[in-house]
């Protein structure tokens, strides 16, 4: 796994307020990165300072290895949580022009904002006004507004606001698909559900320090409690006398618990099975949910 863009010990303070504190974390290439804390965690000031909009008091980013320039940071592609589009210009028009911005000509600029608009279904709505699109629609023109220069990297702060269920899963789609080409891609979100089913890489930052980061994989090897689920015929209830357990969820037959440290759940498996037969009995691996509460607590 590459790591191509790398923040390593940012701070940030406004006035005596401290923001960000020692923040270091890798995007790596290929990858999705989902960046999740609470409203004032520090996320929105890492973004800001990876697209150099603001400057860290210490730290630095990196791109493969080097320090950015502004150079390097005309190839990003970036979406502000505030939506930054011209309400008087149509969809079409602003996505062109925006890169016309990035150094495109206008042909390219108008065969790429023609294809964005198709792939995250705006294309019949393409010639209307930003000002007489919904909020979901004036977020895909925003998201097909940072991918038309073709960018090396995606910052994405909150890119599925406003969306319903069906524009998320083509956004979605769009994503992997350019993650696939090799593009790191680090978004923000607030729907858990959206970046676990996501991301690939997580970042868990509250209070401006960074609590956790990683894979879910390792995420959720490192913060599992050992987790079963129990579905048996009759009632599950006397779980709860059972040494070690601890029960999270109990809806008749079916149950879910947590072991003691150390507890072996091989002695629940035969006391349920001296009761009767049992339909399952697996371990329970956590969501995304229930780290983050973990860790950011």
């Amino acid at each position: 796994m590459t790591n191509v863009l790398r923040l390593d010990g940012v701070d940030r303070s406004f006035g005596d307020r401290r923001v960000l504190q020692n923040v270091s974390f890798d995007v790596a290439a290929g990858r999705m990165t989902g960046f999740v804390g609470g409203n004032g965690a520090g996320k929105t000031t890492s973004m800001r300072i990876i697209l150099g909009v603001l400057a860290p008091d210490a730290g630095e980013v990196s791109w493969r290895g080097a320090p950015l320039t502004r150079e390097i940071r005309r190839r990003f592609g970036y979406m502000p949580e505030e939506r930054g589009l011209y309400p008087k210009m149509s969809a079409r028009e602003q996505v062109a022009y925006l890169g016309r911005l990035h150094g495109m000509t206008a042909a390219a600029a108008r065969r790429s904002t023609d294809a964005l608009l198709e792939r995250v279904g705006l294309a019949e709505r393409g010639g209307d006004l930003l000002e007489t699109l919904s909020l979901g629609n004036q977020q895909r023109a925003q998201i097909a507004a940072a991918l038309v220069h073709d960018p090396e990297v995606l910052v994405l702060d909150e890119p599925f606001s406003g969306l319903d269920p069906m524009a998320v899963d083509t956004v979605v789609a769009v994503l992997r698909e350019r993650a696939a080409t090799g593009v790191p891609v680090l978004f923000s979100s607030h729907q858990l559900d959206v970046v676990e089913r996501l991301c690939d890489d997580l970042v868990i930052i509250s209070g401006g320090v960074i609590r956790a980061a990683g894979s879910r994989e390792e995420l959720r090897a490192a913060y599992t409690v050992p987790r079963f689920e129990l579905v048996v015929e009759t009632d599950a209830g006397w779980l709860r006398d059972q040494p070690g357990v601890t029960l999270v969820d109990l809806d008749g037959p079916r149950a879910v618990f947590d072991l003691a440290p150390g507890a072996d759940e091989q002695p629940v498996l035969h006391a349920a099975l001296a009761r009767g037969p049992v339909r399952a009995f697996r371990p329970v691996s956590p969501s995304l949910t229930e780290i983050f509460r973990e860790v950011a607590q």
